[in-house]
């Protein structure tokens, strides 16, 4: 199994002038220790859950960016992408300038968006759930035009362009991965078995899990999409640097189900720390399983 990195938590200590440094360090331990992916969020306000939006956040993409500039191996991604914060044929230039510039190490992850407050507070407009989740199969297909040899016109519901012009194109063959984040079994598992490369659960436990992968399944056979193509990923909430053999038990029990990726989130306020204690103490056995 493999390990990402999901940074979601910029309230370090320090002020504004610290995030780079702590973030960079952070990036760079995981990037030499082994790390598959390294991962930030797509949020304006920091989620509810960890301070809301009186705590740092920094824009997503922007990010990324600077984080290519300081790693060399490492995949580099939102975790996820909200459909609602850009026009699609934005999104698939964002990501491929991201992918050219990193040498080929960028994944797309979206999603459908769910925090409202931060819409709200900034002027963005959040649709309904079900508009925005006939805007994200849009933008999958306007991306995967985008990344194809078709320059021509898209025209949907929501969006219409005029031409699918992306050059450069993205270093990767045939285009960067696309990973859906999400569990929802009705449109977000259909979505991943007809456009997507990779999917994200949340790791509730096994049982849960396995039931989403079913779901999933289904879909596939549904689409005519072979299972077995579909990366598995999970978001674990065990932490596996204060509760190791903890997390390595249920990563066991995800493995057994065909999950290759596990990513985790840094704990406590030294991130840089936390990391290394990762991948020197738990990647090792986690790639064994």
């Amino acid at each position: 199994m493999q390990l990402g990195i999901h940074y979601a938590n910029f309230s370090h200590g320090g002020g504004p002038a610290d995030l780079a440094p702590r973030l960079a360090e952070t990036a760079r331990v995981a990037d030499q220790g082994g790390a598959s992916l390294f991962t930030v969020m797509d949020h304006w306000f920091q989620m509810e859950n960890l301070g809301g939006p009186p705590e740092p956040m920094l824009e997503g993409y922007t990010t990324l960016g600077y984080l290519a500039a300081v790693t060399e191996r490492v995949r580099l991604s939102l975790l996820v992408t909200g459909v609602t914060y850009r026009h699609p044929g934005l999104l698939a230039k964002t990501v491929t300038t991201l992918d050219v510039l990193s040498g080929g190490r960028a994944m797309l992850g979206i999603g459908a968006a769910w925090y409202d407050r931060e819409h709200a507070g900034l002027g963005v407009p959040f649709p309904s759930t079900s508009e925005r989740f006939e805007r994200l199969e849009e933008t999958l297909r306007i991306v995967g035009q985008m990344w194809s040899d078709d320059d021509g016109p898209f025209e949907g519901k929501h969006y219409r362009l005029a031409e699918t012009v992306c050059v450069p194109a993205p270093v990767q063959e045939p285009r960067p991965r696309i990973l859906i984040g999400g569990s929802g079994e009705r449109k977000t598992l259909r979505l991943v078995a007809q456009y997507a490369d990779a999917c994200n659960l949340f790791g509730t436990g096994r049982d849960a899990v396995a039931h989403k992968l079913d779901v999933l399944r289904r879909h596939c056979d549904d689409a005519g999409r072979d299972y077995d193509e579909i990366e598995k990923t999970v978001l674990a909430m065990a932490d596996p640097a204060n509760e190791r053999d903890e997390f390595l038990r249920e990563m066991t029990a995800y493995a057994d189900l065909g999950i290759t990726l596990v990513t985790a989130m840094p704990r406590g306020d030294d991130p840089v720390g936390w990391t290394t204690t990762v991948v020197e103490d738990v990647l090792p056995a986690l790639r064994d399983l």
